[in-house]
């Protein structure tokens, strides 16, 4: 199963390229989050809300799980979606969010993670069933979406109980943000292409591809495990270095 999505897709019906670009994506996201540990601890000196370099990098990281969640997300509801199955894993989203609240309340008290990515997909992952039949309109609406997230600002949106919304005037005050707008525009592009992949439009070397090598097994396993990774790699990160630093 993935961070992306309450998928119901059995080990051996996997494409097992998936796995392995959610594996880099995870990858990516322990060395991000490793670096945002050493500013923490003064070890370094980086502009995490101001670097063109760690903005990018956290825009690249975040586009590849939600597109990846929006893939897996079709394929696993196109199949014939276990609701016993999709609830479980939705209830399962939805605990490990508050718990990214709480602890974010404890170390952060001021900067509360309070719709940050686990928020989001819980939401996006409801919302996204509504999208499974809409083809081709997932990619123009994606697109539409993404355009309006970056582009319009409104102050309406500022109070408080729409902040998730996305469309503020300001970033809030919070460790970790991903609103519905733009993001949700990625999980429909994302959708588009789990159709394609569906449709058999991809080459088939792609969708028979295994993973074989030692590098590549490991990136699918940490693609197939990226919830527990998402939850567990910040807790050991910071533990290590302040045993490292104490």
């Amino acid at each position: 199963m993935s961070l992306t999505t309450p998928t119901t897709t059995p080990l051996h019906t996997r494409y097992a390229a998936l796995d392995v670009s959610r594996g880099i994506a995870i990858a990516l996201m322990v060395i991000y989050h490793f670096s945002f540990d050493l500013n923490y601890f003064q070890l370094v000196n980086i502009d995490f809300s101001h670097d063109p370099f760690w903005l990018g990098s956290r825009t690249l990281i975040l586009s590849l799980f939600l597109a990846l969640m929006g893939t897996s997300l079709y394929l696993a509801a196109a199949r014939r979606l276990s609701l016993r199955r999709y609830l479980r894993r939705l209830a399962l989203l939805v605990l490990c969010a508050v718990l990214v609240s709480a602890g974010s309340y404890a170390i952060f008290p001021e900067r509360m993670i309070f719709f940050g990515v686990l928020h989001f997909i819980a939401v996006a992952s409801v919302l996204g069933l509504a999208f499974v039949r809409a083809g081709w309109l997932n990619a123009g609406l994606g697109v539409a979406l993404i355009g309006l997230g970056i582009t319009v600002q409104h102050p309406w949106f500022d109070r408080s109980a729409l902040q998730w919304l996305g469309l503020m005037t300001h970033k809030p005050a919070t460790e970790d943000y991903v609103p519905l707008l733009p993001w949700f525009g990625v999980v429909l592009l994302g959708m588009f292409l789990g159709s394609r992949l569906s449709d058999r439009t991809v080459p088939l070397r792609l969708m028979r591809w295994q993973a074989h090598a030692p590098l590549a097994r490991a990136l699918a396993f940490s693609g197939r495990h990226s919830l527990l990774i998402y939850m567990l790699h910040q807790p050991m990160l910071l533990a290590g270095l302040w045993l490292a630093t104490a």
